[in-house]
């Protein structure tokens, strides 16, 4: 039986090192094209296209493999996609992965700037966003690209996909794939695919920004930390674990 796969983390939180990582695994196939992401769940229009169409678009190379997966960063904050999912293809694992949200927000500013999205300093744009949200253009991204602080306050976004599939979301971090490698045996079984198939051709995976990455002053890093630190308590306790920042 075909079962699908979502990966929905935080855009900068290790997404594309996940998705290598499902990649690698002789049981599992990810969507191809990859880039630019599906998204498909993230509209009333294309999730009406139905089932069918979403495998033949995505997932004409599928052989024999038991489990299709797609990475789509924007489905994190749209709450109408958890339905969207479950409508189209019933029951599905969900995988988060999360970061400590300093440096994804400092990595986020990164993207922008080296997309031309963004022309403030770091420290100017993080200040700003401790105001408010910043309007952006749709239709250039289709989330906003200077949501660098809100967007780690990740505990505002998980309801709606634990609810829709409580049994099978799994929230993974960054910090501690990397100082694995590998994702844990439980949770390929959980997947339903055989942990000793699993690849281990990833390490190049982690998509960086390019150049040096910039450094905070110690009172402002202080000021975020101080933001976070209520959604961060919330997160813990709402996984029922300390988070490794």
């Amino acid at each position: 039986m075909i079962r699908h796969l979502l990966v929905i983390g935080a855009q900068r939180c290790g997404t594309t090192y996940l998705h290598t990582m499902l990649d690698s695994h002789e049981q599992v196939t990810m969507a191809r094209p990859a880039n630019p992401e599906p998204k498909v769940f993230c509209s009333d229009e294309a999730t009406g296209r139905g089932a069918e169409w979403y495998r033949e678009t995505y997932f004409a190379h599928v052989s024999d493999e038991l489990l299709l997966g797609e990475k789509s960063t924007s489905y994190l904050e749209d709450p109408k996609a958890p339905a969207r999912a479950k409508g189209m293809l019933g029951e599905i694992h969900v995988l988060v992965i999360l970061r400590d949200p300093v440096k994804r927000a400092i990595s986020n500013w990164r993207f922008s700037t080296n997309n031309g999205l963004e022309t403030r300093d770091l420290e100017t744009a993080l200040s700003e966003n401790l105001a408010g949200p910043r309007p952006w253009d749709p239709s250039r991204t289709s989330v906003s690209p200077f949501a660098y602080l809100e967007r780690g306050r990740y505990v505002d976004y998980l309801g709606p996909w634990m609810d829709t599939f409580p049994a099978t979301s799994h929230v993974l971090f960054l910090e501690e794939l990397l100082g694995d490698g590998n994702l844990p045996e439980t949770l390929w079984a959980a997947l339903g695919v055989a942990p000793e198939l699993a690849g281990r051709d990833h390490d190049e995976a982690v998509n960086e920004s390019r150049g040096e990455p910039p450094v905070l002053s110690g009172a402002f890093l202080g000021t975020l930390r101080a933001y976070f630190e209520k959604s961060n308590r919330a997160l813990s306790a709402h996984l029922g674990r300390d988070l490794p920042w």
